[in-house]
């Protein structure tokens, strides 16, 4: 039997659980907009066509903000083609990702689409075959009250309240070869020191992220972000991270331990951040925006069943991409990313899993057929619920794994938050063993554990493997199963967890 011993403490704590942590992302990509949340005609759809089943998962989920429309797509995007009545929008050629795009949907049906479902909008615009103008423009048409052309078009257009859209991404992935306008770094960080500065002359109160790195392994990562905000850092609020994770060759041990790479990233973009605070004199804190992360199958899958490759055979509308089915490990590792996330809540404010529903998604949702649940769902949806009030530092002293990529890491993989006004702890473990369970210790200090309302825990059924999915025709084989033998008095709370698998335990600790 493995075993860890966890310390927490009351008086250390690490902020207040950010809201738009548990953020996600559509974007014009696949099957996400268009069949997604997206499908006039379905059993299903609303008046506008929204996906009601897509809606109820969304809100089930508990996303708190979502980033659109992209995302590779926004950098060859004209956001005024998405405008308009929809008999009169163009079709154009999407050289993202090798579709054609009928602009059916566009920025109104998006800020109709997300006030049903309850979630704020982060707007990416087009910094890589466009400009400051266009970047001014969206946001007078979004947010300007009335009296301007761009204004009393929105109103002609339907909405004649603003949008109030506060938050802004200034391009994406800017750093990538693969991006249309790619650009290096001098010429992005230029470019966004422009574009935020005109955007906020047309509203002051808009909060804009930078594109930081597309991952850790870029060759161009630490200097990308020095340069980027040696330009930008009066202009901006955040600094973006983008991060996707996989098994390789069977590499179990090293894709259970990927929270140990985004730990790194994390960490090593605020000391970047914070040394261009330091050189600059600057007053304000940059922030981290995780506007790109999940398990993405990047290689070894190319099968009708788990489509990857974007097909350049043809142009075609809304075609089947990366539409990944997540399995038992995948949903242990997002777990975990879930927990480096919360770990670093002083300065990841902004968090998006990529996407919503069927590319590289929690949902999944057939086309005039249903829509149900990835293994993936059950970790996002269930720290959106239970992660409340302030995040408590973790002291964990555990049996490691051992992994070719990452070293030794830690067996046991937590973070825990606590709720002063309901009196309630939130703790949430994965076991990375995929052989032992694992015995955990948890030193509750300064606290008084009175009961357990809630212990659940996600693993393979009997019977099956670590590769076992939900599907289509049997859509509920993976998810959350009461957790047996927790125990928990005064400051000790003790419990068994099953190998390889994510659980949640919440406790009545009383209110101050």
């Amino acid at each position: 039997m493995s075993r860890a011993r966890i310390s927490i403490d009351r008086d250390f704590t690490i902020s207040e659980v950010p809201h738009r942590l548990f953020g996600s992302f559509v974007e014009h990509m696949g099957r996400c907009v268009y069949t997604g949340i997206y499908e006039p005609g379905h059993a299903q759809a609303d008046e506008q066509g929204f996906r009601k089943d897509v809606l109820a998962l969304t809100k089930e989920l508990g996303a708190t903000v979502i980033r659109y429309p992209g995302g590779n797509f926004v950098s060859g995007y004209n956001w005024e083609d998405g405008i308009g009545p929809v008999a009169n929008r163009p079709r154009r050629l999407d050289g993202a990702w090798h579709t054609l795009e009928t602009n059916a949907f566009g920025l109104h049906e998006f800020v109709d689409w997300s006030r049903k479902a309850g979630t704020e909008i982060m707007e990416a615009i087009n910094l890589g075959t466009r400009g400051v103008n266009a970047a001014r423009e969206i946001v007078e048409y979004a947010n300007h009250p009335g009296g301007t052309y761009l204004s009393d078009l929105r109103a002609k257009n339907g909405h004649k309240d603003p949008f109030d859209i506060k938050l802004w991404c200034l391009g994406n992935e800017m750093d990538g070869p693969w991006q249309i306008g790619h650009k290096t770094a001098q010429e992005y960080g230029r470019l966004a020191q422009e574009a935020g500065k005109a955007m906020r002359l047309v509203d002051p109160t808009i909060e804009l992220v930078a594109c930081g790195s597309s991952s850790s392994a870029m060759p161009t990562f630490g200097e990308w972000e020095q340069t980027v905000l040696t330009h930008a850092y009066d202009e901006v609020d955040y600094v973006s991270l983008h991060a996707y994770y996989q098994e390789h060759d069977g590499d179990a041990n090293s894709f259970l331990a990927s929270a140990v790479d985004m730990d790194y990233f994390i960490e090593s973009v605020v000391a970047t951040a914070d040394a261009v605070r330091a050189k600059g004199k600057h007053k304000k804190k940059i922030n981290l925006s995780f506007d790109e992360w999940n398990v993405w199958y990047q290689s070894g899958l190319d099968t009708e069943d788990q489509p990857h490759r974007v097909n350049n055979s043809g142009w075609r509308e809304h075609p089947r991409v990366i539409e990944d089915k997540y399995n038992v490990t995948d949903a242990v590792v997002v777990g975990t990313l879930l927990n480096s996330l919360l770990r670093h809540g002083d300065r990841v404010k902004i968090a998006n899993q990529a996407q919503l529903v069927n590319v590289i998604a929690p949902i999944l949702a057939e086309p005039n057929g249903p829509a149900w649940r990835q293994s993936i769902f059950y970790p996002f949806s269930l720290m959106a619920e239970l992660a409340k009030g302030k995040i408590l530092r973790t002291e964990v002293d555990s049996d490691k794994v051992d992994t070719a990529k990452f070293g030794d890491a830690d067996l046991v993989d937590v973070s825990v938050t606590w709720d002063e006004d309901n009196g309630r702890m939130a703790l949430f473990f994965a076991n990375r063993g995929l052989e032992e369970a694992a015995d955990v210790e948890v030193a509750l200090r300064g606290f008084d554990a009175k009961s357990i309302i809630r212990a659940e825990v996600l693993e393979a059924p009997e019977g099956s493997d670590r590769f076992t999915k939900n599907t289509l025709a049997q859509q509920d084989q993976i998810g959350m199963t009461p957790l047996s033998g927790v125990k928990a008095t005064g400051d000790e709370l003790r419990l068994t967890l099953p190998a390889l698998s994510w659980s949640v335990v919440v406790l009545e600790v009383g209110k101050n």
